[in-house]
């Protein structure tokens, strides 16, 4: 039996209960969660092992690498530049990058960007690994690039090149980069253990990945015996021009080794983010209310800043998906805990969001990324949640 450690105030065991059969049941390896209410945690449990490899336990300050649930720290960045009056989500990113207007993206606006609007999915000619970590290549890059589909017409999810894209804009605003934008504003004042760019002194703290695979490659299956909703989704997997591939292959080799401690170090505000549960939880706590006297942004911005831009089919996911700028929101695979919530995926099983109607804030973070549709963890979790507030 995996030892669970932590906290779970009275009314939220069914969380506890889930995060058990996360380990029994389906997968978990190390993982922790963190849930506040109303300004006050309510959950905050972790357990397994931390590094498969030597067994090394998941304690309270365990890092985690989170994926895409990046996005949400870097997003809460740029609406914390908006309410100071330092960013304007409808002007064009040109005002602020005027290298960005290159090759007819005058007229994309910030808004757009935040919202997988502006058709930079991919790069005409990837970057070399070492030049994408470095910054300024890719930027330049991105600057130069062409959309791949008419801006503002369609929405795409930009993996990989929405942080260099954000947070360049950050960078050109502030004047810092975003992972020290996010250090200093966010990060310090909250006490948030949570990274854009992990100082080498915080590497030991880090858990190591393991990765599940679908137990079918449905890519050498013939299509008769595919289910039809994933015919489309599967041929774009072998097309290697496809958008669904082409966003994750960028950088050259496209595979990008998120255990290594160049990777981790550098500043990637779209996947590297690495922290715990509990900072995640904590930071969206601080976006919908008051967290030990600090609260991130007025309501009025953060009902600005989660109002639905795009949904409907996603040209990279081939699958209906719904962003606001910068945060994803509730959809029928990924319901959090209410249609008024936002946050954001990461890949293989990481989630972070709010929902302000429950005065919920929620991380859940883990070290075995799991691919495929078959993973409950979170959403295991999350109703867990829903069924204690009931």
């Amino acid at each position: 039996m995996t030892a669970i450690n932590g906290e779970v105030a009275r009314g939220f065991e069914p969380v506890r209960e889930a995060f058990v059969a996360n380990f029994t049941q389906h997968g978990d390896i190390g993982a922790a969660v963190c849930v506040y209410w109303h300004g006050q945690p309510v959950v905050d449990l972790w357990g397994g092992v931390a590094d498969p490899e030597t067994g090394r336990p998941w304690t309270r300050d365990t890092l985690q690498l989170v994926y895409s649930a990046t996005k949400g720290a870097t997003a809460t960045a740029v609406h914390m530049l908006v309410e100071r009056g330092m960013l304007d989500l409808d002007a064009s990113v040109a005002k602020y990058w005027p290298e960005f207007a290159a090759n007819g993206k005058a007229d994309i606006s910030v808004r757009w960007l935040l919202s997988h609007q502006a058709g930079l999915v991919a790069l005409d000619e990837p970057l070399p690994l070492a030049q994408a970590l470095a910054w300024d290549p890719m930027a330049a890059a991105l600057a130069a690039q062409c959309p791949l589909w008419t801006p503002g017409t369609a929405h795409g999810y930009h993996g990989r090149t929405w942080g260099w894209l954000v947070g360049e804009v950050i960078r050109r605003v502030s004047g810092r980069s975003p992972g020290r934008f996010f250090a200093d504003e966010i990060a310090r004042p909250l006490g948030l253990d949570f990274y854009i760019g992990l100082p080498a002194s915080e590497r030991e703290r880090v858990s190591r990945m393991a990765y599940r695979r679908p137990a079918v490659d449905l890519t050498t299956v013939p299509t008769e015996s595919i289910p039809e909703e994933l015919r489309e989704q599967v041929a774009a997997w072998c097309d290697p021009n496809s958008f669904s591939n082409r966003a994750y292959a960028v950088t050259d080799p496209a595979a990008i080794d998120f255990d290594s401690s160049e990777v981790q170090a550098a500043e990637l505000p779209s996947s590297n983010g690495i922290g715990t549960a509990h900072a995640l939880a904590r930071m969206y706590a601080a976006l919908i209310g008051d967290v030990d006297g600090m609260s991130l942004l007025a309501p009025e911005t953060l009902a600005s800043a989660t109002e639905e831009q795009a949904s409907g089919k996603d040209q990279v996911l081939l699958f209906p998906s719904r962003f606001s700028t910068g945060y994803m929101l509730p959809t029928e695979g990924n319901r959090m805990t209410g249609p008024n919530a936002f946050g954001h995926t990461g890949r293989g099983g990481s989630l972070a969001f709010a929902d302000p109607e429950h005065g919920i804030a929620f991380g859940y973070v883990m070290n075995h990324i799991i691919s495929g549709s078959g993973d409950v963890r979170a959403a295991s979790l999350t109703e867990a949640v829903r069924k204690s507030l009931e």
